[in-house]
C-alpha cells in the first residue's frame, strides 16, 4: 500500500511538473512572440518619433505633401500580407537602403534612419514592417529568423521600385540588426553590397536565456527547451537555429557593427562575439555612453558620417 501510495504521489508530482512546464512554455512563447505590440500603433509611433527626433518632421511632411512616401505590399509564400514604406532619392540614384526595425517596433520607428539615408545621404529607402508589426500581417514576432526570408523577398522587389541597376545596403537595429545578420549568410543578389548592424543579438537562444534569468530568475532548463520545441511546432523554427552568429560566419560582404558600451538589453559583449564570427571585411564602432539602440540619438552627426564612409566605400559605380 505504501509503495502504491508513493508511486501514485510521484506520478501526480510528475504530471503537475509536466503540466506546469507545458503551461509555462505556452506563456513564455506568448509573452515573447505575441506581446502587446506598440508597433501596431502607427499614429502613436509617428508622434513618438517626431518627439524623439524632431529633425525628421520637416522631412516626413515634405514627403507626405509630395506623395513621395508610398506604401507597397507583397505576399509571403505562406500567404501573409507584408507592408513596407518606400521613398525615392531626390534624383534618380542607384544607392538604396533597406532598413529593418526592431522588436515591437515598426517601419515608422525607423524613420530616423530613413531620414539619414534619404535626407542626409539622398538614397532610395525601403522600410518593411516585419510580421505582427505595422501594417503587416502575422500573429507573432519571428525574432529575425523567419523575417530574414521576408526581407530577402523585399530585396528582390527593390529593383522594380528603384531601377534595375541599384546597389543596396541593408541596415537593421536591434531585432532588425539580428535579422540583417541572419540574412547576410544567405545567397543574396549581387546588388546587395554591404550591411550595417546596430545592437543585434548573437542568437535567440542567448537573448531569451538572458531575459529569462533577469526577468524571472529562471535557468534555461527546462522552460527554454520546451518553449523552443513549441516554437518549432507553431512557427516552424526553434531558438537554437535562429543564430545571427552562425549565419554571419557565412557572410563575406562588408559589415559595419555598431553597439553602445552601456547596452544592457542586448549586452555589449554580444557584439564582440558576432564581430569575431564574421570574416573580413568588417568594421566595429563601440559607441561611448550609449544604451540600447540610442547611438544615433546621442551622436547623429557622427553616426551619419561613419555610416556614410563605410557604405560609400562599399557601393560600386557611384555617380
Amino acid at each position: 500500500m505504501n509503495k502504491r501510495t508513493t508511486a501514485l504521489s510521484l506520478g501526480i508530482t510528475l504530471l503537475v511538473l509536466l503540466a506546469g512546464t507545458v503551461g509555462g512554455s505556452f506563456y513564455m512563447l506568448r509573452y515573447a512572440l505575441s506581446p502587446e505590440n506598440r508597433g501596431k500603433d502607427m499614429a502613436g509611433s509617428l508622434t513618438y518619433m517626431e518627439e524623439m527626433y524632431p529633425q525628421i518632421t520637416p522631412w516626413v511632411d515634405s514627403l507626405q505633401n509630395a506623395h513621395a512616401l508610398r506604401d507597397t505590399f507583397i505576399t509571403a509564400p505562406d500567404g501573409t500580407r507584408l507592408h513596407a514604406f518606400y521613398a525615392r532619392a531626390s534624383r534618380p540614384r542607384k544607392e538604396t537602403a533597406v532598413i529593418v526595425h526592431g522588436y515591437t517596433d515598426n517601419a515608422i520607428r525607423m524613420f530616423h534612419i530613413g531620414y539619414m539615408y534619404n535626407r542626409s545621404l539622398d538614397y532610395n529607402i525601403l522600410l518593411p514592417d516585419l510580421r505582427y508589426s505595422g501594417l503587416s500581417g502575422g500573429n507573432a514576432l519571428q525574432m529575425g529568423w523567419l523575417d530574414r526570408k521576408d526581407v530577402m523577398q523585399w530585396i528582390d522587389t527593390a529593383p522594380a521600385l528603384f531601377g534595375d541597376s541599384i546597389e543596396a545596403v541593408v541596415h537593421g537595429i536591434s531585432m532588425g540588426a539580428a535579422t540583417t545578420m541572419m540574412l547576410s549568410g544567405e545567397q543574396l543578389p549581387a546588388y546587395v553590397r554591404c550591411f550595417v548592424e546596430d545592437c543585434g543579438y548573437t542568437s535567440v537562444w542567448e537573448q531569451f536565456s538572458k531575459e529569462l534569468k533577469e526577468r524571472f530568475g529562471l535557468p534555461p532548463f527546462p522552460l527554454l527547451y520546451t518553449a523552443s520545441w513549441l516554437c518549432q511546432w507553431k512557427n516552424g523554427w526553434n531558438f537554437h537555429e535562429a543564430s545571427a552568429e552562425k549565419q554571419i560566419a557565412r557572410c563575406h560582404k562588408p559589415m559595419l557593427f555598431i553597439h553602445g558600451d552601456k547596452d544592457d538589453f542586448v549586452p555589449t559583449w554580444m557584439v564582440y562575439e558576432v564581430y569575431k564570427a564574421k570574416p573580413d571585411p568588417k568594421a566595429l564602432w563601440i559607441v561611448p555612453n550609449a544604451g540600447h539602440a540610442t547611438s544615433y540619438l546621442l551622436y547623429p552627426e557622427e553616426y551619419t558620417q561613419r555610416v556614410k564612409r563605410f557604405v560609400e566605400d562599399n557601393l560600386n559605380d557611384r555617380p
